[in-house]
């Protein structure tokens, strides 16, 4: 039996050296800190009976069950690896006082169970053997914040038909506002998605709302700053989302003027010459309601006088119009627009200003749906008109984040129907070829490769539906 435990040492040691922080595009695997140590600690780390609290038999069997069960896991084998895992998990769930691999293991081994079940009761009984693990978990060993973000998770992604959206959603809220801006990194991205949509469908109020925005955006300061083993899955959740907490600017009294200085104040000192920047700067900041005081605001505002002077629009419906632009009401100025819109005989300008309404959709309310309505309106007042399909293609192209995680599959498909508007506004207006070609290569490597359409059964060359809120055909390439 010595033998067989000297084996049980070397192998667990051997599989937890092999333990390493596993990231995929939607960041869907936690890491798990391990130690290679399986002789008996010097003291207890759980409360949970351990390989040391076992008779001697018992703790043979135990470490015994602990290798093979390991071994074919290992090997895919979860269905056979089952019984010995439970074995070592009933006799020893405390293990070594240290180690808690097992427990993932169980969760792994379950939760396929559960994809392969057909019957809804026992599937809804996996999911429950899989939270019970979870509890077992945080019984031993603690860390309650980051289980509850484990579970929701699980519930997002594994279990999403079966889950209740308002428990995932305030398990992942408790996980979140327990650990603050140490917050675990797995919870960013799904936890952006539902606060983000829940913000915007009115299911909680925007006190609520804006108070985990930016819990979530300390987060991933904090994160990108102090990433020493995770700087990969923390760069993938930098470019999804910042994108989706970002959008909520759109929404009229949301963030106040501490956000917006410190963004796009921040913005303008890096570029306090540049006048996009600057009118930028100052229509953020006012529109968080800083006041007209802050001395932010106001040196934005000297560099806005001496760098972006620009004749003023003659007095009436305009002019109205780009001055409450100016301040940052959106809606006010879109209504404005409309007006006088409705009022000119004038095509050119009508499809003009349709395009800019257009415009303030996609870059300032980050309403994505209504700036492709305004933006094919425009395109019927004129003919011939390239622009208002390269703005169609640009908001296709910057639904990544919003039509997928930011990066894989839904999000690089996004990119066929969006070359298709640049192509097609260079086909019909030869003045907008150079941006027309500028946006078609930098999102062409952005594409899809080979490997990822021929693992999904598509052939390059084919037609394919990209739906999110696009719902276009289009054509599937490679990069």
């Amino acid at each position: 039996m010595k033998e067989i435990k000297v084996l049980v040492i070397v192998a667990m040691a051997f599989a937890l050296a092999s333990c390493g922080a596993k990231t995929a595009t939607a960041i869907v695997e936690e890491p798990v800190k391990e130690t290679t140590e399986v002789e008996e600690p010097i003291e207890l780390l759980t409360p949970c009976t351990t390989l040391s609290q076992l008779s001697s038999r018992d703790r043979d069997e135990a470490e015994t069950a602990f290798v093979l069960y390991r071994d074919l896991v290992k090997t895919g084998a979860l269905a056979h690896a089952l019984p010995l895992w439970k074995k070592a998990y009933s006799l020893a769930p405390g293990a070594n006082g240290r180690i808690q691999y097992h427990f993932d293991d169980g969760v792994k081994i379950y939760t396929d169970l559960f994809k392969n079940a057909i019957d809804k009761d026992q599937k809804q009984a996996f999911i429950d053997t899989v939270m019970m693990i979870y509890d077992k978990r945080s019984e031993c060993f603690g860390n309650e914040a980051t289980i509850k973000g484990r579970k929701s998770f699980d519930y997002y992604y594994n279990f999403f038909e079966y889950s209740d959206a308002d428990k995932t959603f305030n398990l992942f809220q408790e996980a979140v506002e327990d650990k603050g801006k140490k917050a675990d990194y797995f919870v960013i991205n799904p936890f952006s998605k539902l606060l983000h949509d829940r913000v915007v469908e009115g299911k909680i109020s925007k006190e609520e709302g804006v108070k985990l925005a930016i819990t979530l955006n300390s987060a991933i300061s904090h994160g990108l700053a102090n990433c020493a083993t995770k700087c990969d899955a923390w760069n993938i959740i930098a470019d999804y989302a910042p994108n989706r907490l970002e959008s909520l600017e759109g929404i009229d009294d949301f963030y106040d003027c501490d956000y917006y200085s410190n963004k796009y104040y921040t913005q303008f000192q890096e570029n306090p010459t540049d006048c996009e920047v600057i009118k930028l700067a100052y229509r953020r900041m006012l529109r968080g309601k800083c006041d007209i005081d802050d001395p932010r605001l106001v040196e934005v505002k000297a560099s806005k006088d001496k760098n972006c002077f620009t004749p003023p629009t003659p007095v009436g419906p305009l002019r109205q119009a780009f001055d409450i632009y100016s301040t940052g009401d959106y809606n006010g100025a879109i209504v404005l627009f409309k007006k006088f819109i409705a009022k000119t005989t004038d095509v050119e300008k009508k499809a003009k200003y349709t395009l800019l309404i257009a415009k303030i959709y996609y870059g300032d309310i980050k309403n994505f749906v209504s700036a492709r309505k305004y933006a094919r309106e425009a395109a019927k007042l004129k003919s011939s008109w390239g622009e208002p399909y390269i703005l169609i293609g640009k908001l296709y192209a910057s639904s990544g984040p919003l039509c997928g995680p930011g990066l894989g599959w839904d999000s690089q498909i996004v990119t066929w129907p969006a070359i298709d508007k640049f192509q097609y506004a260079k086909k019909i207006d030869p003045s907008v070829a150079g941006e027309a070609n500028k946006w078609i290569n930098t999102y062409s490597q952005y594409m899809p490769n080979r490997e990822d359409i021929f693992q999904r059964s598509i052939k390059e060359g084919s037609s394919f539906k990209v739906r999110c809120w696009i719902n276009e055909n289009t054509t599937v390439r490679v990069k």
